[in-house]
């Protein structure tokens, strides 16, 4: 009876696959993850993962762990080009992942271009029916969480990187455009702050105000996040600060052409009466701002 129980009791335990959430089995793919995860080793995982793709043992997801693993080693580079080399020996079901590491990895090595690219693919691909294998929903995992993502949930989130990416190329005005069509389709407080970052960028306070208040008065999804709500308030006293350097600057540019004014004044009236036609420069200076001193 008592080594029945203990028998039982044996079962009832998680195996040690389950422990260090490994797939079962002692193939290349398999002793990978095993350094990958349990030695904490990644060079030495790395190579394991190239003899599993090279054994065609689990190519789609050696493939995709071995390049998550380069990036976290600084060897993005590389990750790219096995990507490149190999992704045609994977699955069509695994190409939408690979092509979200890659995205992942031409952010990390600053390569803006072919990340704008691939994210308009990507958008394409959903515009025509071709995301998530055709299924309306997909898995996503957070923090080893899972959740179900939907179409319009995935082209908010494909059009905030793409925006976020021309913002980094400088481009403010496509930014602009790609913010405000992500927030009609799923809007929330982190693409607000973007596109309110953006505004902010072309010197359009007033508009950029008006972003920001739906996140300080929590009518977006995530306003009530600490890191949200902590960077909507850095963008207010940016806000604050722009604009009142803009007001200060106006007065003093005023101040400056009613300066300006008396002192040519002051010139014409001095000067001898043969000159007296000729036209001051002080006077072609000032002609544009006629409207504006005129009281």
């Amino acid at each position: 009876m008592m080594s029945t129980r203990k028998g039982e009791k044996e079962e009832s335990l998680p195996s040690y696959h389950v422990i260090h959430k490994l797939p079962p089995g002692d193939s290349p793919y398999v002793r990978a993850k095993h350094v990958q995860l349990v030695e904490k080793d990644p060079e030495s995982a790395i190579v394991f993962f190239w003899k599993a793709i090279n054994a065609g043992d689990r190519i789609d997801s050696a493939l995709k762990d071995m390049a998550v693993v380069m990036k976290q080693q600084d060897r993005a580079e590389e990750a790219i080009e096995a990507i490149r080399s190999f992704r045609d020996r994977c699955s069509k079901q695994a190409q939408e992942s690979l092509d979200n590491v890659l995205i992942d990895l031409y952010k990390k090595c600053g390569r803006i271009e072919e990340q704008i690219e691939l994210l308009k693919q990507k958008l394409r691909m959903i515009h025509q029916g071709e995301a998530f294998n055709g299924k309306a929903t997909k898995t996503g995992r957070s923090r080893g969480k899972k959740f179900q993502v939907t179409i319009k949930q995935e082209t908010s989130r494909i059009l905030g990187n793409l925006g976020w990416a021309y913002m980094k190329q400088g481009n403010h005005m496509a930014a602009e455009v790609v913010y405000q069509k992500a927030q009609l389709i799923d809007p929330d407080a982190n693409k607000a702050c973007n596109l309110c970052l953006c505004l902010i960028k072309q010197t359009r306070y007033t508009d950029a105000r008006m972003v920001l208040e739906d996140v300080l008065q929590g009518k977006l999804s995530g306003s009530s996040d600490s890191k949200s709500r902590k960077r909507a308030e850095e963008l207010l006293q940016e806000l604050e600060q722009y604009q009142s350097q803009l007001s200060s600057s106006s007065l003093s540019s005023i101040l400056s052409i009613e300066d300006d004014f008396k002192e040519g004044v002051e010139q014409f009236v001095n000067q001898p009466a043969p000159i007296r036609s000729r036209r001051l420069p002080i006077f072609e200076e000032i002609s544009p701002f006629r409207n504006q001193l005129a009281c």
